[in-house]
Parts: C-alpha cells; structure tokens; sequence
C-alpha cells in the first residue's frame, strides 16, 4: 500500500486556519494523485493527527509518513510530534510513522513570501519587518534572524526579524529598530502559513507603529507551498523504501 501522507499543523482557535490548512492539503492532493492524504493537526482544531493515524491503522496501513506543517524546527516539531506519533505507535504493533523535515526555510517558500512584498508601496524610506511566530528555541529564531539578514543584502533595505512571541525583538522592538535607521515606512512579510491570532496581533501592532503599513498575507494558499510538502513526503518514503530494502 502506498504510505498515506498525513500533514500535520499546529491547529489554532482562529477557524481561518484550519481552513487554510484544509485548502493546502486539496492542492497537496491534486499534486500527489495516488497517494492518500490527510489532513491533521497537534492541539485545538481537528481531526487531530493521533486520531488520523489510529485511523489508518485500523483501516490496514502499516506504515505512514507525517509531513509538519511547520517553518521552524522547534518545541513542537522536537518534543510535542514525536510524543504524539509514539502514543500511536506504542498502541499500534508494526505500524511503522516515519516523519518527515519540517517545511522549514525552504527557498521556495522564502520566494514565496518575497513575492508577497512585490504589491507594497515603494519609499525611499521603507523598512521591512520579517514577523515570525518566536521560539524559546534560539536555533529556530536565529534561522529567522539569518532570513533576515539575507532579505537585506537582496532588497537592498533596512530589514529586521520580528516575533510575536516567546523571544525578542518583537514587532514594536523591531519596529524600533528599523526607526533608528531612518525607517518611516513599513512593511510587514509573513513568515507564518496560514492567518489566526498571532498574524493578527503582528499586524495591529505594526499598524501602531506605522499606520499605512503594508501587511503581507500568510503563505500557505500559494501552490509552491504544496510543492514542498509534496518533495518532503517523496524523501521520506525514499527513506521508507531503504529501510525496508
């Protein structure tokens, strides 16, 4: 049987997230015919990934691969996915999950959410903050911060990481920041997938800040968002198949 493909987001109380989420996964499925996919998610919107994979158990598989829905590899990709998948697995004999990376900072996604600023208006004094959702893991934020520092070499503008959570600089920090160097205009990318409330408040607060800031959109309903979790599902099975070669 050919490996379902279960991608897994983080879930959120804001119901346009799952919505996008759901939206992502149909054009994963008109990308990935033959494979069967499955949408999912850790904590506060359903169907949540320990159901979908007891599921599939039940239904004959033995053998799954979960794509995270997540840009960074942080608490929820280390310790709360792999906790989830072993619950299963524990209870489940021979079933055998293999997790794929997560999404992660991929350059296909940085183009994605680059091509988001293409609409923002053009300032000489213009600044841009790269929002972010924050981690209390340094090495998640600082592949932000390199994103970061990266964009600037490229646009050619002051750019500052900014987080909405959990780490500093926030968006007023960043905001800050970018003030200290001239900056009277800014523009907000989005390095999150799909809306919810932390977008939101990143966008209140940036508005503060600047009111006629631009606020780019989320990135998860743009196909090539599909195409990577497409290629991280084709390399995990890869790994399936020498596994079992």
């Amino acid at each position: 049987m050919t490996p379902p493909l279960v991608a897994v987001a983080h879930g959120s109380r804001d119901p346009r997230s799952a919505a996008t989420v759901r939206a992502l996964v149909d054009v994963v499925r008109a990308q990935a015919p033959g494979v069967p996919v499955h949408e999912s998610f850790l904590d506060l919107s359903e169907p949540l990934v320990t159901d979908v994979l007891r599921s599939l158990y039940a239904d004959g598989h033995r053998t799954a691969v979960v794509v995270p829905l997540l840009l960074g590899s942080a608490f929820h990709a280390r310790v709360d996915l792999p906790a989830l998948i072993a619950s299963v697995t524990e209870s489940c004999p021979g079933f055998v999950v293999r997790t794929s990376d997560v999404l992660g900072a991929d350059p296909a996604l940085e183009a994605v959410a680059l091509d988001r600023l293409a609409a923002a208006p053009r300032h000489r004094d213009t600044g841009v903050l790269l929002s972010a959702v924050g981690s209390s893991n340094a090495t998640a934020n600082a592949v932000v911060a390199s994103l970061a520092t990266r964009w600037e070499a490229r646009l050619g503008l002051p750019v500052s990481e900014a987080f909405a959570s959990a780490t500093q600089p926030d968006i007023p920090a960043a905001a800050g920041r970018l003030r200290a160097r001239g900056v009277r205009h800014l523009v907000v990318a989005s390095w999150f997938l799909a809306p919810g409330l932390l977008p939101d408040r990143i966008a209140r607060l940036a508005r503060e800040a600047d009111p006629g800031a631009f606020i780019a959109a989320p990135l998860a309903d743009d196909p090539r968002v599909a195409d990577v979790v497409v290629a991280r599902y084709a390399t995990a099975v890869s790994g399936l198949l020498r596994q079992y070669a």
